[in-house]
């Protein structure tokens, strides 16, 4: 079947609190909805927020770029459509993303198949996302992180920035107080070598499952550097956007496991790609988010499902953070668990 239309709108979703980064700070999250429709009246869907401190992408440039390339696709499949999109059109990762879920979602819907079988999913097991300590100052960070742990979110994924004083003050005091949390500490390229290994050097006596991004996407030799001395697992996430970044990375032994999100690779088709590359390498990796809306996140999370081998860390937690749930999902937020309905 061909495509016969495409559409595209901005959505809003407010957050129960202010999500706060070392790079930003917003109380929704705010996302471009693209429609694929083909010429029976099948659609797809697919989606991409405005992440503009990551992907370079605004809702504006979002929406332009999916306008300047979508009379490319009329009278095309959604597999002709999927191989142009990544060989010829020249857009930014986020917007390439939207529109490539939404031709995977309606080739889906063509096929009469559901994502489970697309994947050829075997596990339909709960997952298990971590969910987000936004960075505010250290007491409020503690409160926050025990009142999650309480609600059942016991992976932790604390925010951190530029000073190291308040880093280690801040991890220190969650471990004290919630020993049994697993926790994650993403630094959002903020610290210098020095901070890096400062912290790590503070942390011998905890323990954490992985320090994210630490220093600046392009200084790989920092990284590497951190991550030969370190005795906590070091995650590659803005440093690794493409299969080429991936790879450059491993080969490299710049970073111990790479984070794979849809909207900085450029959607399903390319994390595919490298998620094949990193089960091959034996690297292990996590599937991670912005912050999005349902549609993408849904995706996600069968991507998650297909390749537990690969993914042992889900950094999914969007609809955990949204001021209402959503009834968009395929799945059911319980805490940390998510369960397909």
């Amino acid at each position: 079947m061909k495509i016969a239309k495409i559409t595209a709108e901005v959505k809003y979703i407010e957050l129960k609190t202010p999500f706060k980064t070392a790079l930003r700070e917003t109380s929704h999250v705010e996302f471009v909805r693209v429609h694929v429709e083909d010429e029976n009246g099948l659609v797809g869907i697919g989606e991409a927020p405005a992440t503009k401190a990551i992907t370079g992408e605004d809702i504006e440039i979002i929406l332009n770029s999916i306008k300047s390339v979508q009379d490319v696709f009329m009278g095309l499949t959604c597999q002709e459509s999927l191989t142009i999109l990544h060989s010829k059109c020249n857009i930014g990762s986020s917007a390439a993303s939207a529109l490539d879920m939404a031709f995977i979602s309606l080739h889906v819907k063509e096929q009469n198949q559901t994502l489970i079988e697309y994947f050829n999913t075997k596990d339909l097991s709960p997952l298990k996302t971590d969910v987000t300590i936004s960075l505010n100052d250290s007491d409020m960070m503690i409160e926050d992180a025990k009142k999650a742990f309480k609600d059942d979110m016991s992976i932790l994924k604390v925010k951190l920035a530029s000073d190291i004083s308040h880093a280690i003050k801040v991890v220190k005091s969650i471990s004290n107080e919630l020993p049994l949390a697993e926790i994650i500490v993403d630094a959002n390229q903020a610290w210098s070598l020095k901070d890096s290994l400062e912290f790590i050097e503070a942390m011998k006596n905890i323990k954490i499952e992985l320090i994210e991004q630490p220093v600046g996407a392009d200084d790989l030799s920092a990284l590497k550097i951190i991550s030969d001395m370190s005795h906590i697992p070091i995650l590659a996430d803005e440093s690794v956007f493409t299969l080429e970044d991936a790879k450059k990375v491993v080969e490299s032994k710049s970073a111990h496991m790479i984070n794979i999100k849809l909207m900085k690779c450029g959607g399903v088709t390319k994390a595919i790609e490298i998620l094949e590359y990193a089960r091959e390498k034996e690297v292990t990796c996590m599937l991670g988010s912005m912050l999005e809306g349902p549609t993408s996140i849904n995706i996600a999370l069968y991507l998650a499902m297909a390749y537990r081998d690969v993914i042992k860390y889900i950094d999914l937690d969007s609809p955990l953070l949204y001021k209402e749930a959503s009834d968009e999902l395929d799945f059911t937020y319980r805490g940390f668990k998510i369960i397909k309905k």
